[in-house]
């Protein structure tokens, strides 16, 4: 055999006179004692029934399999579970789904361990499913290939390409009148016309175009939507792909250096992507012992120009990327502009330069622009900072003309309280709605806040008030919505000390955002607050909030690497 199983995890279950028992398992599911003697590979898929964004995944998972055997390895196949965010979005399920971030990337940790895999192939489609899969490669340490399973094509209606976006905010055009019932039910008919994630440059899409940045999936894998037949190819070539890293012992610490992080939030601002990212990057980051975090993400976006004009904030979906030159054009004209680092290693052995060679701009394509031509010079996502937010905040401002607001707030200590007053128009034009208690640890969960934004929109009131949390919004999100403020307000941050009429200053330009009140109020206020208790004592809620650290740092639930004293691949 070319692997020699002495080094290692899988010989803890299948080699030697001990492990007979272990082995008698295998042969029970019809392994052959060659099979039992290659690298076990464990191929996870997040595929389910829950929503079109994990409906394609397991078929792809079984097609690696055949990659692997062709390479010479043992396929073991396992699923983790997904919380879709489309589904979750507007009511009490959304505090489950960044939670289940940290319940994918332990339970794919759990079997690793449990079962001694020697590699990992992955496969996800979902918001939370995605940094998740990719936090569980680099806690482990194995050689790992990251397959995202692909974007949904785009609905149609009125002669228009159309998304899960364009519901949510015709739902908030309903309740304003402005959307008869008939239309807002013929366009949920169309707007998702099979598998794959939502189609603009969400969360997912986003995080699809952070693998391949970080060179954790194959060059231009990700783009491809769920329904193309080349979706089977790009499964098998994983499947060949993760033996290759498993011989030279290529881990995911070798690939996802610092100077990867900084590449995958390079391209994140580049593509106008999620707010989220500035979440999930730290945390993945974390889970390789490297510091990252929200200020540093943002520094990088504030120096990147914005490239690809891509939804929310631009004209197209990710079919529309892909059919451009994919993730590796975007790369290779960021790269050809000096802004990424060349030399990082990715899973094909080879350096992000040496992968991009051979891509040539495409002309006839307008969705990538070259970066002396950007839609917007600076990054698609900024953070901002101040007295509201000493710890940070980030905002997307894609699409956005404006970059500065001012107005007086209008508190609610949840998501729902906010959502009524929208859906009543119980709010004026020129207000800061104030969304608070929505934190990691007060929420428990962060939930993002699609609902609320896409129904302001749907009013036409977008661009007319500004909304700041300590929760989430989602990728879909478009407008004045400032997220993840930090210190959160179940932790006594300033956001918990904001009264109605405090006039709240918003600058992305200048990166501030700050909250008008005299110290010596706000010390008074400060001393009459009391921490408040959720409505979760119970279950795995209960048990994020006692463990989850602060937004800006990722909203991670453990010590990370840097508190090592054993990497898994090395046992």
């Amino acid at each position: 055999m070319p692997f020699d199983k002495s080094r290692l995890p899988s010989r803890h279950v299948s080699v030697g006179p001990a492990k007979a028992p272990h082995r008698s398992y295998y042969y029970a599911m019809g392994m052959t004692a060659e099979e039992i003697m290659r690298p076990f590979v464990g191929v996870v898929s997040a595929g389910n029934e829950s929503a079109p964004c994990n409906t394609a995944l397991d078929a792809q998972a079984d097609i690696a399999r055949e990659g692997v055997i062709e390479a010479g390895g043992t396929p073991r196949r396992f699923n983790t579970i997904t919380v879709t965010d489309g589904i979750a979005m507007g009511h009490q399920g959304m505090k489950a789904s960044l939670v289940s971030r940290e319940v994918i990337a332990d339970s794919i940790e759990l079997s690793v361990r449990g079962h001694c895999y020697d590699a990992l192939v992955g496969f996800a489609g979902c918001d939370k499913s995605l940094p998740g899969m990719m936090m569980a490669m680099l806690r482990l340490n194995v050689p790992s290939v990251f397959v995202y399973g692909g974007s949904i094509l785009p609905g149609r209606f009125e002669d228009r390409d159309v998304t899960v976006k364009d519901v949510f905010e015709a739902v908030g055009a309903h309740a304003a009148g402005a959307c008869p019932l008939t239309r807002l039910e013929a366009l949920e008919r169309v707007a998702c016309p099979g598998d794959g994630a939502c189609g603009g440059q969400f969360t997912a899409n986003t995080m699809a175009c952070v693998a391949e940045a970080i060179g954790l999936s194959l060059p231009n894998s990700n783009m491809a939507p769920a329904p193309h037949e080349s979706r089977a190819d790009i499964a098998r070539a994983a499947g060949r792909a993760v033996m290759a890293c498993l011989a030279r012992n290529l881990r995911p610490r070798d690939i996802c250096t610092r100077q990867a992080f900084e590449n995958a939030a390079r391209v994140v601002a580049a593509t106008g992507g999620s707010t989220n990212a500035a979440l999930h990057l730290p945390a993945m980051a974390h889970e390789a012992g490297i510091r990252f975090t929200l200020r540093d993400v943002a520094e990088i976006f504030r120096t990147t120009p914005w490239i690809a004009d891509l939804q929310p904030g631009g004209r197209y979906v990710a079919k529309d990327m892909h059919l451009a030159g994919g993730v590796y054009m975007v790369m290779k004209t960021l790269l050809d502009a000096g802004l990424l680092h060349g030399d990082c290693l990715t899973v094909t052995g080879r350096t992000l330069a040496e992968n991009l060679a051979d891509i040539r701009w495409n002309p006839a394509q307008d969705v990538i622009r070259p970066v002396s031509n950007p839609l917007s010079p600076t990054g698609g996502v900024v953070g901002l900072w101040g007295s509201l937010a000493p710890d940070g905040a980030i905002v997307k401002v894609a699409g956005m003309t404006n970059l500065r607001f001012e107005g007086p707030a209008r508190c609610f200590d949840c998501e729902e309280e906010a959502f009524a007053a929208v859906e009543q128009r119980a709010y004026r034009e020129g207000e800061v709605l104030v969304i608070r208690y929505e934190g990691p640890k007060g929420g428990p969960g962060m939930r993002e806040m699609l609902s609320t934004t896409a129904a302001l929109y749907g009013q036409g009131m977008g661009d007319r008030v500004a909304l700041v949390t300590d929760g989430r919004f989602s990728g879909a999100t478009r407008g004045f919505c400032i997220g993840h403020v930090g210190p959160e307000a179940a932790d006594g941050g300033p956001i918990a000390l904001v009264e109605d009429g405090d006039i709240i200053r918003i600058d992305a330009e200048a990166g501030s955002i700050d909250l008008l009140v005299d110290e010596g109020v706000l010390a008074e206020r400060r001393a009459r607050w009391r921490s408040r208790a959720h409505d979760y004592q119970s279950g795995a809620l209960w048990r994020y909030a006692r463990t989850v650290g602060p937004a800006h740092l990722g909203a991670t639930t453990h010590p990370g690497a840097a508190a090592e004293t054993h990497c898994f691949a090395d046992i």
